[in-house]
């Protein structure tokens, strides 16, 4: 096996997923600089760019597949976003990347290509809706911010950015199951069939983009976690464009409910232990507040690494958008993800584990707390004027990331109409 590619973090399906289908033809398809769009016309349009609204893929392994991202948006949840937009005479534009997992500023200029063919294209004076899921949101928010600050580039001409639970606070992954990342690549990275896995992981998890998006990230198991210097790279840059784009309606959605109640996900438990041919003992624990051992890794026949934290909130357990992996075996979570590999490798993983855990809190989605580094913020009843953006909508329930609904989708198109 060779090169294997994970969807992670585009629209999925609230259902267990079927095969992705074909998404129909494009109407027509731009190269661009670090990526490819596709553009479906609104029927009302007669084959014209006349509203355009650009839909930005998020962070993921390798290349976008924008038949995966068509089907997101499509097919697979309950509700029919491209239609609904086509319906009130939008015409879409799928952007992807040639790699997602690239610092965000230099997918924000692929961004910034698809934003200036798109005014090219465009028919009449009707101003651009931009916006993306996930990881998505954010390269989007930087490219119309630096298209305001670059005098060498063009007026964007945007009336709206839409973010889909995209993490404007930072996302979490759980300190412990990176650690068990960086201890299996150590480890088996170089076993047959699962190593390939683990190193595709061990590149997510140790990419430009995922330093720059993690709150708490660590480069080893023993490390202690922090904010990656990519990540504070970023946070300045974006600081120095003004964080977000002026004269632009500003709207988002959340995964996760806004009401304060978390996911029912308790502190300090064991999320997944495995013993067996290869690993002794090895168990991962969601996390709590105070010092704390949240893993305990070892090889068979090798000596244990404990994994220690410190001042971090009970944010597994945190309102906000599920973790979730799809693979064609099913959709696990991040503890999940953990003990398939365990099984993988010749282990056997206790039952009645914890299989996930909140990966965007709803106060990072909806860019309502200064932080999320404070559980008071994480479990607080979101007000609309605790929120950087013009409006919002949290989820009715904690559900899997990016997930498209009715509730959240037609709320979006709905602000859409509203504002043109």
């Amino acid at each position: 096996m060779s090169n294997p590619v994970v969807d992670i973090w585009g629209p999925v399906s609230p259902e267990p997923r079927t095969q992705v289908a074909s998404a129909p033809e494009p109407h027509d398809e731009w190269p661009l600089d670090g990526g490819t769009a596709w553009v479906y016309y609104s029927p009302l349009n007669r084959r014209q760019l006349i509203r355009p609204v650009i839909l930005s893929d998020g962070f993921s392994s390798g290349s976008s597949e924008l038949d995966r991202l068509w089907n997101g948006l499509e097919e697979n949840g309950d509700y029919r976003f491209i239609s609904e937009l086509h319906a009130c005479g939008r015409d879409v534009i799928i952007l992807g990347y040639h790699d997602r997992t690239a610092p965000i500023g230099d997918n924000a200029g692929t961004a910034v290509d698809c934003i200036r063919r798109a005014l090219a294209e465009r028919v009449g004076r009707s101003k651009l809706v931009v916006g993306g899921f996930s990881m998505g949101g954010l390269v989007t928010r930087y490219a119309l911010a630096r298209m305001e600050q670059d005098p060498s580039l063009p007026d964007h001409e945007t009336a709206l950015h839409l973010s889909y639970d995209s993490p404007h606070r930072g996302g979490w992954l759980p300190v412990s199951l990176q650690a068990f990342i960086h201890f299996a690549t150590d480890n088996f990275g170089d076993e047959p069939v699962v190593g390939d896995f683990i190193r595709l992981f061990s590149g997510l998890l140790n990419s430009p983009a995922a330093k720059q998006m993690a709150r708490w990230y660590i480069a080893k198991a023993d490390d202690t976690p922090a904010a990656a210097p990519e990540r504070v790279a970023f946070l300045r840059e974006l600081d120095e464009l003004g964080g977000w784009p002026r004269g632009v309606r500003r709207i988002g959605v959340a995964n996760g409910v806004g009401t304060g109640t978390g996911n029912g996900i308790k502190a300090g438990v064991t999320a997944v232990r495995g013993d067996g041919e290869t690993l002794q003992d090895t168990w991962l624990k969601t996390q709590a507040e105070g010092d704390q051992v949240v893993a305990r890794l070892q090889k068979t026949g090798g000596q244990p690494t404990e994994v220690r934290t410190g001042g971090l909130p009970e944010i597994d357990g945190a309102p906000g958008g599920l973790f979730t992996l799809p693979l064609p075996t099913g959709d696990p979570g991040s503890f999940g993800l953990a003990g398939l590999l365990m099984q993988a490798l010749r282990n056997t993983v206790d039952e009645g584990g914890v299989p996930t855990s909140c990966f965007i809190p709803s106060v990072s989605a909806v860019a309502a707390a200064a932080d999320i580094d404070d559980r008071t913020a994480l479990y607080t009843p979101i007000t609309p004027d605790s929120s950087e953006l013009d409006a919002f909508l949290c989820a009715g329930r904690n559900e899997a990331h990016t997930t498209m609904t009715e509730e959240l989708g037609a709320w979006i198109v709905n602000e859409i109409v509203a504002g043109s």
